[in-house]
């Protein structure tokens, strides 16, 4: 006689609502097209293994009840030991559902590449040749959020926003530690570094306000590392530009210095208009203006290596060897500075020469 089959599906139902009972239903019903392929990705996957796990638990409890030791009905072949049919099916079906997940995780793995731009806005509407993606910079700081509209001009702590069906370039770099950008509804978490900076495609297909957050633990403010994501028509998208110009302040490099400090919980602060070259600065660690750029470092790099300037910063000297004679020898005439990027000598250290060496290399 079998288990209660009723009483034995009602209890795999309950354990899998316990087990999803942490995930948000967003997840897997998204509002943007990149999240939605995603959700699509996790669910063709989950059915593909499920092929093969689906049978392998119910054999396993079936074998277990069939040849339990008190039922002597069983058959018994202790001298059994091969069967061609059964090492195919064995060996076969797992090899066929492994070479369809590394056919399907290579497709998406490039398709959704997060740098490769949109070829569509969603599954029944292509991409038109003359739609320009809206270009937004993303900060992690600690702990909170700054976007950058360089096109509008303006930035805002902790508030984002963006027209419905239209493609948008996200920019992402971090103040500190690494960091992680997540809005559920929008498309997966993408990474923020300092000194570096990752980017994604995507676009949202439904007007509403959706949950963003730091996905990636980061210190004592990361729980209230959160912020609003507006999906919003064209008209409404301009009235929310013209609302952040009207009520913000300008976003200068002193300002910005005073906003990466540590806070947590911080409200939502609208900037009217952005100093240029900050988001330059911002990802070449240079926003102070009191060290070198990280970009001046490597042209230094290229222009001979090691910080110093290469052979332009060095000069001929005369030197004795362990035997007493005289040889000459290349030693360092000058120390890099942002002022003297090359390590030149002073008469010679202008921007005219950086150029020029930089250009060659």
């Amino acid at each position: 006689m079998y288990p209660n089959k009723s009483l034995l599906t009602r209890g795999l139902v309950l354990s899998a609502i316990v087990a999803l009972s942490g995930c948000s239903g967003i997840v897997m019903k998204p509002h943007g097209d990149i999240a939605q392929q995603q959700a699509n990705l996790i669910v063709t996957s989950t059915l593909l293994m499920l092929l093969i796990i689906v049978p392998v638990i119910a054999l396993t409890l079936i074998f277990a009840y069939r040849y339990r030791q008190s039922n002597t009905e069983a058959t018994y072949a202790p001298d059994w030991d091969h069967s061609t049919r059964l090492e195919l099916v064995i060996w076969g079906a797992p090899l066929l559902i492994i070479i369809a997940l590394g056919a399907i995780t290579w497709i998406s793995t490039h398709k959704l590449d997060p740098f490769r731009p949109l070829d569509r806005i969603s599954e029944d509407k292509p991409l038109a040749a003359d739609v320009k993606p809206l270009e937004v910079y993303a900060v992690a700081m600690d702990w909170k959020w700054l976007f950058i509209y360089p096109e509008q001009g303006i930035a805002l702590v902790n508030e984002m926003a963006a027209p419905v069906d239209r493609p948008i370039h996200f920019r992402f770099t971090s103040t500190t530690v690494m960091n992680t950008f997540y809005v559920p509804a929008l498309a997966g978490m993408i990474y923020a570094m300092p000194g570096m900076e990752t980017q994604l495609h995507a676009v949202i297909n439904k007007p509403g306000v959706y949950d963003g957050l730091s996905a990636h633990y980061s210190g004592a403010g990361f729980s209230d590392m959160r912020f609003k994501f507006h999906g919003l028509s064209n008209e409404d998208f301009a009235r929310w530009v013209e609302t952040n110009k009207a009520g913000g302040a300008v976003l200068t490099r002193a300002d910005y210095l005073q906003l990466e400090q540590p806070s947590t919980k911080d409200p939502i602060r609208r900037f009217a208009s952005v100093e240029p070259g900050l988001w330059g600065a911002i990802v070449d660690r240079c926003v102070d203006g009191k060290k070198m750029c990280a970009s001046t470092m490597m042209a230094i790099d290229a222009a001979g290596g090691a910080g110093k300037g290469g052979v332009a910063g060095t000069m001929r000297t005369a030197w004795r060897d362990l035997y007493g004679g005289t040889r000459e020898r290349r030693v360092v005439a000058a120390l890099c500075t942002p002022t003297n990027p090359l390590g030149l000598p002073l008469e010679t250290a202008d921007a005219s020469a950086f150029s020029t060496a930089t250009q060659k290399n």
